[in-house]
């Protein structure tokens, strides 16, 4: 699995992504978020990115580069935050929002999920997952929203849903034995643990909050009471 660039983070928003270039020049974090999205074209496709460039001054030029090339890969730049008035001006002459409500993902889906992941170190994907779609990521994913059969979620960490999951998740994709998996109906078509895999029973009765963990080595589910 390929590693998170250092140079780009991203984090999920209610209205689309946050990505946060801290690249030390304009040039790097462009070439890093392009490379970040062209090597997970399905999770990016249709996405809406909002930008935060910090101090890097950014000119018209600048902007409409980078929103064609975005453009051409399916993905919308609507809103362009930066500490420089410069920047501020061209995202607005280009009619860019340059304010944003910043994500606070523990109000969305209970403290449980804040204190049981680093928030900073996870991937936040506020949508459905549909048949097809594929998101893979090296650390912890939260999905707020269902992962629908014939999705698939791989994740070095863990990984939560807050929602029905039945397709495909691989938690501890980098052989993390620590990883889990958490979903208020764990429902998947398939569940593995680093190297542990199981093709769960079919669900008799409602369904409830569940946790997948390794104990002893081996694959154990117990209740989880989020919130």
């Amino acid at each position: 699995m390929d590693e998170v660039s250092p140079l780009i983070q991203i984090k999920g928003l209610r209205d689309g992504l946050l990505v946060t270039m801290v690249a030390d020049t304009w040039d790097r974090a462009r070439e890093a978020l392009l490379e970040r999205i062209d090597s997970q074209r399905d999770f990016f496709r249709g996405a809406r990115l909002a930008l935060d460039v910090g101090t890097h001054v950014l000119h018209v030029d600048d902007l409409v580069s980078l929103r064609d090339l975005l453009s051409d890969r399916g993905v919308l730049l609507w809103a362009v935050l930066g500490e420089s008035p410069t920047t501020e001006r061209t995202a607005q002459l280009l009619g860019l929002a340059t304010r944003i409500s910043r994500p606070r993902p523990q109000e969305a889906v209970g403290r449980e999920i804040a204190a049981m992941l680093d928030e900073e170190s996870a991937l936040w994907v506020r949508r459905t997952l549909r048949s097809g779609t594929r998101v893979e990521f090296p650390g912890n994913v939260v999905i707020v929203g269902d992962v629908n059969p014939g999705a698939e979620v791989i994740a070095g960490g863990s990984v939560m849903v807050w929602g029905r999951l039945r397709g495909v998740v691989h938690a501890g994709a980098g052989g993390d034995t620590t990883a889990f998996v958490c979903a208020l109906d764990l429902s998947p078509t398939q569940l593995r643990i680093a190297s542990e895999i199981v093709v769960p029973a079919t669900r008799r009765g409602r369904p409830r909050p569940e946790m997948a963990f390794l104990r002893d080595g081996r694959l154990s589910v117990e209740p989880w009471r989020p919130g």
